[in-house]
């Protein structure tokens, strides 16, 4: 993981990209809660942004911390870069910081294709098994109906059938605190995925 103290263009990307009004604070269910002339200054902000990023500026950002990698996930939603899909699904999957599932799922949610069902779906199929560890369970299944749902698509009904690994990680993590209910995170994830398209329905048309 690079370090932007210890990494001077890393540390100019941050400066440019992440902590402008602090922005990284913002990019989570948040910024729903932006309202009139805030929210169009934060999308358009957002939008000029997700235009401007080189893919190599992405790939760097990808490599620090929480707040680097949940801004360059949006940036990457909002430019509808494609190509980050694998490195996005990876990312989750290993899920080595804290605050950025949110926001890889945001991304994989706006691509909505079969590939970004079987992301989310390895993801499940690797941590529904731990009921120990408290991570993206409830958003990650939130997000693969949501996914499902525009698709046409079943990846989530073989979690969420009976005696299905979703139901057993609820039962097996009832003690663990910040379980997400996946009903609530579809509902969730359709206004984000809303937010990402109107901002880039503002970035230039060529």
């Amino acid at each position: 993981m690079r370090h932007a103290y210890e990494d001077a263009e890393l540390l100019d990307l941050v400066r440019r990209y992440v902590t402008p009004d602090r922005r990284y604070l913002k990019l989570s269910g948040s910024l729903l809660r932006l309202e009139g002339g805030e929210c169009d200054r934060f999308a358009r902000g957002l939008a000029a942004d997700a235009e401007l990023i080189t893919p190599h500026e992405l790939g760097i950002l990808l490599e620090g911390g929480w707040r680097e990698r949940r801004t360059a996930a949006w940036l990457i939603a909002v430019s509808g870069r494609t190509e980050f899909r694998e490195s996005l699904g990876e990312l989750l999957l290993a899920s080595e910081v804290c605050c950025t599932g949110m926001a890889y799922c945001v991304a994989l949610a706006t691509f909505g294709t079969q590939d970004d069902a079987a992301l989310l779906a390895a993801y499940l199929d690797r941590y529904l098994r731990r009921p120990d560890l408290a991570y993206d369970q409830g958003v990650v299944m939130g997000v693969l109906v949501f996914v499902d749902l525009n698709l046409g698509g079943n990846q989530a009904s073989r979690f969420l059938g009976t005696g299905g690994l979703w139901h057993q990680w609820l039962q097996d993590a009832s003690h663990m605190q910040g379980t997400e209910d996946p009903a609530t995170c579809v509902s969730l994830i359709r206004r984000l995925c809303a937010f990402v398209e109107e901002c880039a329905e503002l970035r230039p048309q060529e």
